[in-house]
């Protein structure tokens, strides 16, 4: 007679050590205070008491409207730009050249090492030099069309520098998590080609790799003030910056509103993520 295995007892759940709530305790204190404290200077005005008065001012306010659309666009734009070029990259890498991974993961990380003053004083020479070389070629209107301040396209192409290393990471986290050989092979036997096997097979497998890099990119772009400030645009970083000068209490209004935006996109993000995997065990 077979031997009938023995049914398997859920094990008990542990409670967490006492140091664990210790150290969320701490960080949530880290993080907490400077925000409390941030509202509490929006809020308390000396002789008025309690005003909403910062955060009413924050749509009138000359700039805040133009500056936070050109940052969105130049983030839509360089999100776009970047994950064209990384994830077919990533997944040629994947499929056939897995040697090549170490000296793409260096090149994506350059941007790491070099100090953002080098590398915008790099690019404002170069955007110096086209002018006085290219003023007879058919690329001066190019050179100039690149800087224009409605859209200033040379922005992006920065941006998509700086923001290689965390979409490396994201998607090269996601695509180890994917058969993407069993996958593209699979959708090949079934007669797509290449494009609708990446289109199809592989990128409905990354979204969560994707939403991850899209979202690293767009706090990137939000945050980004050295670059742009240096080659003389005014994206919404630049103008919080600019409008501290004069009015602080509004400056500080507009990063606690713009930092809460950043924590609805990423609770936003996660609920997507969660909804992914709970399809995809499904």
């Amino acid at each position: 007679m077979a031997r009938l295995n023995p049914v398997a007892r859920p094990r008990p759940r542990t409670r967490p050590a006492p140091w664990r709530w210790a150290v969320l305790a701490v960080a949530g204190l880290y993080f907490l205070v400077p925000m409390a404290a941030s509202v509490v200077f929006t809020l308390d005005v000396p002789g008025q008491g309690v005003t909403f008065e910062a955060y009413t001012r924050i749509f009138s306010t000359a700039g805040f409207v133009s500056s936070l659309l050109l940052s969105l666009g130049l983030a839509a734009a360089t999100i776009a730009i970047v994950l064209l070029l990384m994830v077919p990259a990533m997944v040629a890498l994947r499929l056939g050249a897995p040697q090549l991974r170490p000296l793409v993961e260096v090149v994506c990380s350059l941007p790491l090492v070099v100090p953002p003053i080098a590398f915008v004083a790099g690019i404002g020479t170069v955007l110096k030099w086209g002018p006085e070389h290219l003023s007879r070629t058919p690329l001066f209107q190019t050179v100039v069309a690149i800087q224009n301040p409605d859209f200033p396209f040379v922005l992006v192409l920065a941006y998509v520098v700086m923001a290689l290393p965390f979409v490396h990471r994201a998607l090269d986290a996601g695509l180890r998590a994917v058969d993407v050989p069993t996958l593209v092979e699979a959708a090949r036997s079934c007669g797509a080609g290449w494009p609708q096997a990446l289109l199809r097979a592989v990128l409905p497998n990354l979204r969560g790799a994707l939403l991850n890099a899209s979202f690293l990119t767009l706090a990137l772009v939000l945050g980004e003030f050295t670059v742009a400030q240096l080659l003389g645009f005014q994206p919404f970083a630049v103008w919080i910056v600019n409008v501290s000068g004069s009015q602080a209490q509004l400056s500080v209004a507009v990063s606690v509103l713009s930092l809460l935006v950043t924590w609805v996109l990423l609770l936003a993000l996660a609920g997507a993520g969660g909804r992914t995997r709970t399809a995809s065990r499904g």
